[in-house]
């Protein structure tokens, strides 16, 4: 559904103020930015626009998730695309088709052809940039979710990461982390830009729609305060936290020439710093979905007693031989 309020006035809501990333990005260089139709991405857009940025390109993937609603989001995209001038990269996937063949998840199988279709689009492009519009409100319900599958403790997105998909190393960066989603909106409306709105968002089937709908609510209503805010403190502390044992890590020379782990000095470790290393280990190799079970069978491989060979998701293997450990098909 399309949506846009013309004749409402909005007060002015001042954004590039709390988006201190557009005063010093390069404007000159060459940035992906991804756009699904929906308020946060449109609103991306025309700010990056508003701010001077001129070497766009658009990247929408269609999932095929909502039938004719999709092809209407990807429409939408391509006629905004060619009102403001900027070019567009606009593919299909089916989704349902790949969660089939490899048994992933919905959603890790949609994250999964996002990420491989940002990746031909870094290739097409020369631009391994891609700039994403997760907020506020995202980050709060990533941070809840891995709370609740044990996975990161009160880890979220990070505002800059690397990742990489087959040989294409990519650099994520996601602006609007400080802002939130009424935000975005109010500054769409003050402005009379048009979006898209997802109805699926509304369904309480995802376990995301949930958090947001449900429970995001409810704490709010139990604790009197905005559980948005204090779930973005706790991923702060958790990205301080990350990069002390980064630092600690790189002291430690844990990767052979060949980006293999090296398993005597992984040993050397103690075992919350094993597990740091592990877990860097699995998402610098763009392996989704890093939770406690699967922590725990990684972990198992420093045992010679153990199997040598760990599945991961997308049907990737962590592998164990000759005091090595890495990742192989």
């Amino acid at each position: 559904m399309e949506v846009g309020k013309k004749s409402a006035h909005i007060p002015s809501v001042t954004l590039e103020t709390k988006i201190p990333w557009l005063a010093r990005a390069p404007r000159g260089r060459r940035w992906l930015v991804g756009v699904s139709g929906g308020a946060d991405s449109v609103a991306l857009l025309h700010l990056l626009l508003e701010a001077g940025f001129r070497d766009l390109v658009v990247c929408h993937l269609d999932h095929r998730l909502r039938g004719r609603d999709s092809t209407l989001d990807a429409e939408f995209v391509l006629r905004l695309c060619g009102k403001l001038g900027v070019p567009c990269e606009s593919e299909r996937a089916d989704v349902r088709k790949r969660m089939a063949e490899t048994g992933e998840s919905m959603e890790t199988a949609a994250r999964n052809a996002r990420h491989e279709f940002f990746a031909r689009c870094a290739a097409r492009h020369r631009c391994r940039r891609i700039l994403l519009a997760h907020h506020a409100d995202d980050q709060a319900e990533t941070v809840l979710w891995n709370l609740l599958r044990g996975s990161h403790g009160l880890k979220g997105m990070r505002d800059e990461q690397q990742f990489t998909v087959g040989r294409v190393r990519l650099q994520v960066v996601r602006p609007l982390l400080g802002v939130r989603r009424h935000e975005l909106v109010g500054w769409l409306q003050e402005r009379r830009h048009r979006w898209r709105e997802d109805a699926s968002n509304r369904e309480p089937v995802a376990i995301r729609n949930r958090l947001r709908n449900e429970v995001m609510p409810l704490l709010a209503e139990i604790s009197g305060r905005d559980p948005v805010a204090a779930f973005a403190r706790g991923a702060e502390d958790t990205v301080a936290r990350e990069e002390l044992e980064n630092e600690l890590l790189q002291q430690a020379d844990l990767l052979d020439p060949q980006g293999r782990l090296h398993l005597p000095a992984l040993r050397k470790l103690s075992p919350n710093m094993q597990r740091a290393a592990l877990c860097k280990f699995l998402r610098d190799q763009g392996i989704p979905e890093i939770d406690r079970v699967l922590l725990k069978r990684s972990l198992g491989l420093l045992e010679t007693a153990n199997p040598a060979v760990v599945n991961l998701p997308g049907g990737r293997r962590l592998r164990r031989r000759e005091g090595r450990i890495w990742i192989g098909d």
